[in-house]
C-alpha cells in the first residue's frame, strides 16, 4: 500500500531575544456599545468658555449685565402701570377725548405692562427667545422717549431713554449674548 503524503514539518527558527512589553493597564469592565445608549439630541452640553474678567457672573451663572437689562425692562413695566393709572384718572375725570378711548388706552397700557413684566422675568432667567422682543421694545421706548422730549415732557422722556439705553447696553454685552444663544441642534445624521 502506498503511503499517504504528509506535509513536511516546518523548520523552527531560533527566537530573537524577547523585547519587554510595556505594562498595559487592565481593561475596564466592558461598557455597552454606543448604539444601545439613548442619544441625547434635545440639549447639547452648554458652552464652557470662561467668562472674561470684565463681565462678572451671578451665582446662578447669568451675567450681571443681563440682570441689569431685565431690571430695566421691569422698571419700564412699572412705568407703564403708572401710565395706566393716570389714564384711568383722566378717563374718570372726563379729561379723555372720548370715554372709549380712555378705556382703550388704559387696557393697552395694562396689557403692555403685563407683557413687559413677563419678558423681564424670562430675560432674568436667560431664556433665548427674549432677546428679540426686548430689543424691539427698546426701539419703541426710544421712539416714545424722543416724542416725549419733543412734546416738552422731559420728566417722562429722559427716564424712558435712560432705561432703554441701559437695557440695550446690558442686552448686547458679549456675555449676555452668549447666555441668550441657543445651543446648536444635533441631528442623528450629523453624528
Amino acid at each position: 500500500m502506498p503511503r499517504p503524503a504528509t506535509k513536511p514539518e516546518p523548520i523552527a527558527k531560533p527566537k530573537a531575544a524577547a523585547k519587554p512589553k510595556a505594562a498595559t493597564p487592565p481593561k475596564a469592565a466592558t461598557q455597552p456599545k454606543a448604539a444601545t445608549q439613548p442619544k441625547a439630541t434635545a440639549r447639547p452640553e452648554p458652552d464652557t468658555q470662561p467668562e472674561t474678567a470684565t463681565q462678572p457672573e451671578t451665582a446662578a451663572g447669568r451675567p450681571v449685565a443681563l440682570r441689569l437689562a431685565a431690571a430695566a425692562v421691569a422698571l419700564e413695566a412699572v412705568g407703564l402701570a403708572v401710565v395706566a393709572v393716570f389714564a384711568v384718572i383722566n378717563t374718570i375725570d372726563g379729561h379723555a377725548y372720548q370715554l372709549g378711548g380712555g378705556i382703550a388706552a388704559t387696557l393697552i397700557a395694562l396689557a403692555t405692562a403685563g407683557g413687559l413684566g413677563a419678558i423681564s422675568v424670562c430675560l432674568a432667567t436667560a431664556r433665548p427667545w427674549t432677546r428679540v422682543p426686548t430689543a424691539l421694545t427698546q426701539l419703541f421706548v426710544i421712539i416714545a422717549g424722543i416724542t416725549l422730549l419733543q412734546g416738552h415732557r422731559p420728566e417722562w422722556g429722559v427716564p424712558a431713554l435712560a432705561l432703554a439705553v441701559t437695557c440695550l447696553a446690558g442686552l448686547l454685552t458679549p456675555a449676555s449674548l452668549r447666555a441668550l444663544n441657543r445651543p446648536p441642534l444635533k441631528y442623528a445624521k450629523d453624528e
